[in-house]
Protein backbone atom coordinates (compact mmCIF):
# COMPACT_ATOMS: atom_id res chain seq x y z
CA UNK A 1 0.00 0.00 0.00
CA UNK A 2 2.85 2.41 0.83
CA UNK A 3 4.33 2.12 -2.68
CA UNK A 4 0.91 2.75 -4.22
CA UNK A 5 0.53 5.91 -2.15
CA UNK A 6 4.02 7.11 -3.10
CA UNK A 7 2.96 6.48 -6.71
CA UNK A 8 -0.04 8.69 -6.01
CA UNK A 9 2.32 11.41 -4.79
CA UNK A 10 4.11 11.23 -8.13
CA UNK A 11 0.79 11.58 -9.94
CA UNK A 12 -0.21 14.57 -7.83
CA UNK A 13 3.18 16.17 -8.42
CA UNK A 14 2.89 15.53 -12.17
CA UNK A 15 -0.67 16.90 -12.38
CA UNK A 16 0.28 20.08 -10.56
CA UNK A 17 3.65 20.53 -12.29
CA UNK A 18 4.28 23.68 -14.33
CA UNK A 19 4.35 21.69 -17.59
CA UNK A 20 0.96 20.10 -16.86
CA UNK A 21 -0.46 23.56 -16.25
CA UNK A 22 0.79 24.82 -19.63
CA UNK A 23 3.87 26.54 -18.21
CA UNK A 24 7.41 25.97 -19.35
CA UNK A 25 9.21 23.10 -17.59
CA UNK A 26 11.78 25.65 -16.39
CA UNK A 27 9.15 27.48 -14.31
CA UNK A 28 9.81 27.07 -10.60
CA UNK A 29 7.10 25.15 -8.78
CA UNK A 30 6.82 27.86 -6.14
CA UNK A 31 6.18 30.65 -8.66
CA UNK A 32 2.43 30.73 -8.33
CA UNK A 33 1.33 33.95 -9.94
CA UNK A 34 -1.86 34.61 -8.04
CA UNK A 35 -4.35 33.52 -5.46
CA UNK A 36 -6.71 32.02 -8.06
CA UNK A 37 -3.99 29.63 -9.22
CA UNK A 38 -3.20 28.62 -5.64
CA UNK A 39 -6.91 28.14 -4.88
CA UNK A 40 -7.35 25.86 -7.90
CA UNK A 41 -4.25 23.85 -7.00
CA UNK A 42 -5.47 23.50 -3.39
CA UNK A 43 -8.89 22.29 -4.55
CA UNK A 44 -7.35 19.69 -6.88
CA UNK A 45 -5.03 18.46 -4.13
CA UNK A 46 -7.89 18.31 -1.62
CA UNK A 47 -10.14 16.34 -3.98
CA UNK A 48 -7.31 13.94 -4.86
CA UNK A 49 -6.31 13.30 -1.25
CA UNK A 50 -9.93 12.99 -0.09
CA UNK A 51 -10.81 10.47 -2.81
CA UNK A 52 -7.62 8.50 -2.19
CA UNK A 53 -8.23 8.35 1.56
CA UNK A 54 -11.79 7.09 1.08
CA UNK A 55 -10.89 4.49 -1.56
CA UNK A 56 -7.78 3.17 0.19
CA UNK A 57 -9.60 2.97 3.52
CA UNK A 58 -12.42 0.90 2.03
CA UNK A 59 -10.40 -1.25 -0.37
CA UNK A 60 -7.24 -2.00 1.60
CA UNK A 61 -7.59 -1.28 5.29
CA UNK A 62 -8.59 -4.12 7.60
CA UNK A 63 -8.69 -3.19 11.27
CA UNK A 64 -7.86 -6.70 12.49
CA UNK A 65 -4.75 -7.08 10.28
CA UNK A 66 -2.56 -4.57 12.10
CA UNK A 67 -2.09 -2.38 9.03
CA UNK A 68 -1.27 1.30 9.41
CA UNK A 69 -4.32 3.47 8.91
CA UNK A 70 -4.45 5.15 5.48
CA UNK A 71 -4.53 8.68 6.93
CA UNK A 72 -1.19 8.02 8.64
CA UNK A 73 0.27 6.41 5.54
CA UNK A 74 -0.73 9.42 3.47
CA UNK A 75 1.73 11.48 5.51
CA UNK A 76 4.41 9.95 3.27
CA UNK A 77 2.55 11.44 0.30
CA UNK A 78 2.36 14.77 2.13
CA UNK A 79 6.15 14.73 2.57
CA UNK A 80 6.69 13.99 -1.15
CA UNK A 81 4.37 16.80 -2.22
CA UNK A 82 6.07 19.23 0.15
CA UNK A 83 9.52 18.26 -1.10
CA UNK A 84 8.63 18.53 -4.79
CA UNK A 85 6.02 21.31 -4.79
CA UNK A 86 6.65 23.27 -1.58
CA UNK A 87 3.02 22.64 -0.64
CA UNK A 88 2.27 21.66 2.95
CA UNK A 89 -0.59 19.28 3.71
CA UNK A 90 -1.87 18.28 7.12
CA UNK A 91 -4.89 16.71 8.75
CA UNK A 92 -7.15 18.73 11.05
CA UNK A 93 -9.41 17.19 13.69
CA UNK A 94 -12.94 18.62 13.46
CA UNK A 95 -15.53 16.18 14.82
CA UNK A 96 -14.56 13.49 17.27
CA UNK A 97 -11.27 12.50 18.81
CA UNK A 98 -7.98 13.53 17.26
CA UNK A 99 -5.96 10.38 16.66
CA UNK A 100 -2.79 12.47 16.80
CA UNK A 101 -2.16 15.69 18.73
CA UNK A 102 -0.57 17.10 15.57
CA UNK A 103 -4.09 17.22 14.10
CA UNK A 104 -5.43 19.67 16.68
CA UNK A 105 -5.81 23.33 15.63
CA UNK A 106 -2.45 25.11 15.94
CA UNK A 107 -3.44 28.74 15.37
CA UNK A 108 -6.35 31.16 14.91
CA UNK A 109 -6.89 30.20 11.24
CA UNK A 110 -7.14 26.50 12.12
CA UNK A 111 -9.46 27.16 15.05
CA UNK A 112 -11.75 29.18 12.76
CA UNK A 113 -11.54 26.39 10.17
CA UNK A 114 -12.67 23.80 12.72
CA UNK A 115 -15.64 25.99 13.68
CA UNK A 116 -16.67 26.53 10.05
CA UNK A 117 -16.19 22.91 8.95
CA UNK A 118 -18.09 21.65 12.02
CA UNK A 119 -20.92 24.06 11.12
CA UNK A 120 -21.20 22.45 7.67
CA UNK A 121 -19.12 24.75 5.50
CA UNK A 122 -17.03 22.94 2.88
CA UNK A 123 -13.89 25.05 3.26
CA UNK A 124 -12.20 27.99 4.91
CA UNK A 125 -9.31 29.96 3.42
CA UNK A 126 -6.82 32.67 4.28
CA UNK A 127 -3.97 34.51 2.58
CA UNK A 128 -1.28 35.82 4.94
CA UNK A 129 2.47 36.29 4.85
CA UNK A 130 2.78 34.99 1.29
CA UNK A 131 0.90 31.74 2.00
CA UNK A 132 -2.56 30.72 0.77
CA UNK A 133 -4.15 28.26 3.22
CA UNK A 134 -7.29 26.28 2.60
CA UNK A 135 -8.92 23.93 5.08
CA UNK A 136 -11.39 21.63 3.35
CA UNK A 137 -13.84 19.09 4.77
CA UNK A 138 -13.03 15.38 4.75
CA UNK A 139 -15.99 13.05 5.24
CA UNK A 140 -15.56 10.57 8.07
CA UNK A 141 -17.12 7.27 7.04
CA UNK A 142 -18.41 4.56 9.38
CA UNK A 143 -14.97 2.92 9.30
CA UNK A 144 -13.38 6.20 10.48
CA UNK A 145 -16.01 6.77 13.14
CA UNK A 146 -15.20 3.50 14.91
CA UNK A 147 -12.09 5.22 16.28
CA UNK A 148 -12.85 8.93 16.01
CA UNK A 149 -16.29 8.66 17.68
CA UNK A 150 -16.52 5.20 19.27
CA UNK A 151 -19.43 6.16 21.56
CA UNK A 152 -21.58 7.94 18.99
CA UNK A 153 -25.32 7.61 19.34
CA UNK A 154 -26.35 8.94 15.91
CA UNK A 155 -25.40 8.30 12.32
CA UNK A 156 -25.13 11.99 11.43
CA UNK A 157 -22.30 12.92 9.07
CA UNK A 158 -19.03 13.84 10.74
CA UNK A 159 -15.94 15.54 9.37
CA UNK A 160 -12.25 15.99 9.62
CA UNK A 161 -10.26 18.53 7.66
CA UNK A 162 -7.30 18.75 5.31
CA UNK A 163 -5.18 21.89 5.28
CA UNK A 164 -3.36 22.81 2.08
CA UNK A 165 -0.77 25.61 2.42
CA UNK A 166 0.69 27.04 -0.79
CA UNK A 167 3.24 29.87 -1.08
CA UNK A 168 1.99 32.70 -3.31
CA UNK A 169 2.99 36.10 -4.54
CA UNK A 170 0.68 38.62 -2.88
Amino acid sequence: MRSALIGLAGLVIAITSPAAQGESPQAASVDRENIAQARKEAEVLHDTIHATLQLVHHAYYREDEGLPIPAATLKDVFEEVETHRQVKLRWLAVDGQAMNVDHLPADKFETQAVEKLAAGEESHEQIADGVYRRAGAIKLTNVCLKCHLPDRTTTEARRAGLIVAIPVKE
